[in-house]
């Protein structure tokens, strides 16, 4: 586990985080000023911290202070990243190509604002998310390999690692906001998408690198592990299951709102007090961990965001990424030729799997789903989340079967896979579809021999996404596979175009598809 203490951070890292508990960022939050928060969130100070305080602390008090007038005078505010008036091409691979170049940032200066600097290249979704984020980056790399951009997939994988150097764990994004999370734990599988070619395996240092920074990846997750003795005990991310077994959650280190969604976790709290209160941002930020921010998987009541209990879930799809870094782990401490700390993790991956088997496995609907923790029950929520052990390659070949017809009868609709069986308010639940559970549900089945199934999926997306075009001229972070002629709906901010996963996923999706078609 990493030891970096947080006074080893960056100073402007300790400024902007001073910046979110002022009382200056709260009075601009609250009043409504911004639509969405994460903009003065990620705003620039025109003159150093101390001073914009010092005048706002003069100047707040008198009669005819502005606000919005202050703020514009001490602050340059961010700007989206345009991609309306990108010209039109014929096709939606020609759009995606295009599109690289303009979601690309060089390397940073470092800033006074809440960006972490990175020292390499690196691809950002679009919209208002101007910075890196964690596990949309395995999706994008997917295309940016069919597109013989592999460099720029290693220089995502050296920022990842110069992060959890400096902040002590692969944060959230490349902002001081989400130092106190991480996200699906994806390093493993983008250091495999780039050793899977013999070039890369030239560079054993470059290699080693990678494995120990799985390592502390791993670690991190693990964390406390050693301290629970009890079944169901819990210690941050990890906690025992009766059969002796560690399994994973999703938690965030901070209990307050959120910088980047101010407002809304205010508001949303506004009937809870103490520790009810500090419960639920909490289990905000831990849903906004998982990815999945938000869902029915993480709601007592799948109407009610106040319900929320992620922290009581325990995640089908992060256990089975957490058995994936396991196995990755073991193959490549052997590679490296450590032969002891590889059967140490195939050993770890083997009793995970047993685990997941025991706890996860819903028999009576013949699926994978989640475990609550308070009820000590499996959750009654059927997601997308439950194709996650045919794409890890733990699920029975009966298994699998039964994930695919229910995928085939239940989750497929005209536009794609949608993301769980509950129409709800929610972004990640019917009637939506997102790329990267696509392409969990794609790879899960040709794992297990259903190519017709995994075809058929592609199909439908693939064809989603070029009609959405086809009408709007851009790509989507998400999209209404039940009617796809509506724009998708929920979340706490507008659909937002670019987008990097969808870019990624669908190039592939196409890759895939052609070698399909050559082998017929």
């Amino acid at each position: 586990m990493s030891t970096l203490k947080s006074q080893d951070r960056p100073q402007e890292f300790h400024q902007s985080l001073a910046f979110f508990a002022s009382d200056l960022f709260h009075k601009v939050q609250v009043s409504g000023i911004f639509p969405d928060s994460k903009h003065f969130a990620d705003a620039t100070p025109k003159v150093a911290w101390e001073e914009v305080y010092h005048q706002f602390e003069l100047q707040s008090s008198l009669p005819d202070f502005s606000l919005i007038e202050f703020v514009n005078d001490n602050f340059i505010l961010p700007k989206p990243i345009q991609l309306e008036h990108q010209t039109k091409h014929k096709t939606v691979c020609a759009h995606i190509e295009a599109l690289w170049s303009v979601l690309m940032k060089q390397p940073d200066q470092q800033s006074k604002n809440s960006l972490l600097p990175l020292n390499f290249p690196y691809l950002v979704p679009g919209g208002r998310f101007r910075e890196i984020y964690y596990w949309d980056s395995y999706f994008t790399a997917l295309g940016l390999m069919v597109s013989g951009r592999k460099s720029l997939v290693k220089s995502m994988v050296k920022n990842f690692i110069q992060l959890q150097q400096s902040i002590g764990c692969i944060p959230n994004g490349n902002r001081s906001y989400y130092y106190s999370r991480s996200q699906p734990p994806v390093l493993g599988m983008m250091v495999d998408m780039l050793f899977a070619t013999e070039e890369e395996n030239e560079d054993p240092q470059f290699l080693r690198q990678c494995v120990e920074a799985m390592e502390i990846e791993y670690a991190y997750w693990m964390q406390g592990s050693e301290k629970l003795s009890d079944s169901f005990q819990t210690n941050r991310h990890v906690l025992k299951m009766p059969n002796g077994g560690y399994l994973n959650r999703y938690w965030d280190e901070q209990a307050s709102p959120r910088p980047e969604s101010y407002r809304e976790d205010m508001h949303a709290a506004a009937n809870k007090h103490g520790d009810e209160k500090l419960l639920f941002y909490r289990n905000i930020r831990a849903a906004c961990e998982s990815g999945w921010d938000f869902s029915s998987r993480w709601l007592a009541d799948p109407h009610d965001l106040e319900s929320i209990q992620t922290t009581n879930i325990v995640p089908v799809d992060l256990n089975c990424l957490m058995y994936k870094l396991e196995v990755l782990l073991s193959r490549y401490w052997l590679k490296l030729g450590e032969s002891q700390k590889s059967s140490e993790f195939l050993q770890k991956s083997d009793t995970r799997k047993a685990t997941i088997q025991a706890y996860l496995w819903d028999t009576e609907n013949s699926y994978f789903v989640d475990f609550n923790l308070k009820t000590k029950m499996q959750s009654n929520v059927l997601s997308l989340a439950g194709v996650l052990p045919l794409f890890t390659e733990l699920a029975s070949q009966s298994q699998a079967d039964a994930v695919a017809h229910r995928l085939t009868n239940q989750f497929l609709c005209d536009g794609g896979l949608i993301t769980t069986l509950c129409q709800s308010e929610q972004q990640w639940d019917a009637p939506n579809g997102w790329a990267p559970l696509q392409w969990f549900a794609v790879k899960g089945l040709q794992h297990y021999q259903h190519h017709a199934t995994a075809t058929h999926i592609m199909q439908k997306w693939i064809a989603t996404v070029e009609h959405y075009y086809d009408v709007h001229g851009s790509l989507m972070e998400k999209y209404n596979v039940k009617e796809i002629e509506h724009v998708a709906q929920g979340g706490e901010y507008e659909v937002q175009h670019g987008f990097g996963w969808t870019n990624g996923v669908t190039l592939a999706f196409y890759q895939l598809l052609e070698k399909a078609s050559a082998q017929a």
